[in-house]
C-alpha cells in the first residue's frame, strides 16, 4: 500500500471516528440524559435484592410486581430517547439499532436483516424483563462488546415505564 492509501485510510478512520463521537454527543444534547436520576442506593435498599454473579443487584420479588408505580404513558415520553435509532411498531425498518416491536420473550439478535454485535449474539437467549431492566440500565456493563452507544437510563421507575411500554409492542404482550 503507497503512502497516499494509508494516509487515505488513516484519514477515513479518523473522520469516521469522529463523526461516531460527535452523533453521540449530539444525540445526548438532543435527548437529555437524566443525571440528577442517578442515585438509585435509596431504591435498591427499599427492595429486597441479592448480587448476581455479573454483581448486578436483582430484585428477588418477582420483576412484574415492581411495576405497579411506573406507567405506559411515562413509557411513551421515556422512549422518546430511544426513538432516534429504534422504530417500534410492526414490520418497522430497523434504524442505528433494531426494531423493538415483540422485543420482550424475543430471542436475542433475532432479526436477520439487523447486523448485530458478536457480544449479543454469543450471549444468546431471550430477552426477559429482568434483562432488558439490566441492559437499559447500563448497556455497556451488561453486555461489553455492544454496538449500542447509549449510556443508559439510570432511574428505576423511568426503565420499569419503558419496559411496559415496550409490552404494548407485541403480539402477546407479558400479563
Amino acid at each position: 500500500m503507497s503512502v497516499t492509501n494509508k494516509s487515505k485510510v488513516s484519514g477515513a478512520v479518523i473522520v469516521a471516528a469522529f463523526l461516531v463521537v460527535a452523533s453521540n454527543f449530539f444525540g445526548n444534547l438532543l435527548i437529555p440524559f437524566d443525571k440528577g436520576l442517578t442515585n438509585t442506593d435509596s431504591l435498591q435498599k427499599n427492595r429486597n435484592t441479592q448480587v448476581t454473579d455479573k454483581n448486578i443487584k436483582e430484585p428477588t420479588q418477582p420483576y412484574l410486581s415492581l411495576l405497579t408505580t411506573p406507567n405506559a404513558e411515562k413509557g411513551k415520553t421515556v422512549a422518546k430517547k430511544c426513538a432516534s435509532c429504534h422504530s417500534f411498531n410492526r414490520g418497522g425498518k430497523n434504524k442505528v439499532g433494531p426494531n423493538l416491536y415483540n422485543i420482550l420473550n424475543r430471542d436475542r439478535a433475532a432479526i436477520v436483516e439487523f447486523n448485530y454485535s458478536k457480544a449479543i449474539k454469543k450471549l444468546g437467549g431471550k430477552w426477559s424483563l429482568s434483562d432488558m431492566d439490566k441492559y437499559i440500565h447500563n448497556p455497556k456493563k451488561f453486555l461489553p462488546g455492544t454496538k449500542m452507544s447509549f449510556k443508559g437510563i439510570k432511574n428505576a421507575d423511568d426503565r420499569a415505564s419503558l419496559i411496559l411500554y415496550l409490552n404494548r409492542f407485541a403480539d402477546t404482550p407479558i400479563k
